[in-house]
């Protein structure tokens, strides 16, 4: 056996290792999980659906398992995180948190696999989170490929959420639609949980060391090797000029009081009320609590609270 396949050219445990013989060992996130035609905790039912086989590109789609034929329902399209490196739809983590949202919030929603770093580098996540929204809002009309989409989704009801860096994309994909538009779609708001928002200066109290902060900086270049730095638009929105350009109305942040990223969270707020941006947004803190612990740990009194107010987000008018 080549000695490179055993050293490691990029170590960010406990999410991925690269060897030098350009190997990719993903430690989380990677568990399979079927979809189901019920669920016997939620009753929900899920399916997963090809959306490009051009560019690999598909999601996991989640329903009540009873829906009234004459009552359409919001629809959810969510964002897994993993700094852009690990994660999928298909793992128990977000099979399960997406089965307990729709079944407490009564929504369709669409879980989106997009492509991960280092195969696929920064901006894919993005390309791809884009073009699935492009493939969801083609069923505006009723004509799509999708017949959950065009038969049991309210298109002026559409949210997008994620956490960690999906938040991050959920972030960017509601500027694209300011700027670019979906037409037949109406975003009314963003759901952004533990963003992955950084930069080179620290924030308030901002509680990271050197490590904390290397690794954040690190991952970054590794999953964005043509970035300037932690200061990149995509990780930054305070150096964005577009953030005021967000296509929805209200954002909910949700940060967690022990998250080395909480302080981003809270500084995405001001950056975004004066953006010039005129809608509103709320930040909701969990004490005593970690980045995504929710995903760990869903039936905790913090992540019941949580996933509640996410849900009033996405039902009040």
């Amino acid at each position: 056996m080549d000695s490179s396949s055993a050293e490691v050219a990029h170590d960010f445990s406990p999410m991925l290792k690269v060897y030098k013989d350009g190997r990719v060992e993903r430690l989380l996130g990677s568990d399979f999980v079927p979809p189901s035609l019920d669920d016997p905790n939620t009753n929900v039912r899920s399916h997963d659906v090809v959306i490009s086989q051009e560019t690999p590109i598909s999601a996991r789609f989640f329903a009540p398992k009873i829906i009234d034929p004459s009552h359409k329902l919001p629809l959810l399209v969510y964002f897994h995180g993993g700094g852009y490196v690990i994660g999928t739809p298909f793992n128990s983590a977000y099979h399960n948190y997406l089965n307990s949202v729709v079944s407490t919030a009564n929504v369709v929603a669409v879980s989106v696999d997009y492509r991960l770093a280092p195969e696929h580098p920064v901006p894919a996540a993005f390309e791809d989170s884009w073009a699935s929204l492009k493939w969801v809002a083609s069923h505006a009309g009723g004509n799509g490929s999708e017949d959950l989409l065009n038969r049991q989704v309210d298109f002026k009801r559409v949210f997008f959420a994620g956490d960690s860096a999906g938040a991050t994309i959920s972030h960017h994909m509601a500027i694209r639609v300011g700027t670019e538009g979906l037409p037949g779609l109406n975003l009314e708001g963003i759901v952004l949980v533990h963003p992955y928002f950084w930069g080179v200066e620290p924030r308030g109290s901002e509680k990271t060391g050197a490590r904390e902060r290397s690794f954040l900086d690190n991952l970054w270049r590794f999953a964005c090797p043509t970035t300037e730095g932690s200061d990149d638009t995509m990780l930054n929105p305070a150096k964005d000029p577009k953030v005021g350009s967000l296509g929805c109305r209200k954002i909910m942040v949700c940060v967690a009081e022990k998250d080395m990223l909480k302080e981003r969270g809270w500084y995405y707020k001001e950056v975004v009320e004066r953006s010039g941006w005129k809608g509103v947004v709320d930040v909701m803190e969990a004490k005593d609590e970690n980045h995504v612990f929710h995903l760990y740990n869903p039936t905790c009194d913090n992540a019941v609270a949580m996933l509640n107010s996410i849900v009033s987000f996405i039902n009040q008018g």
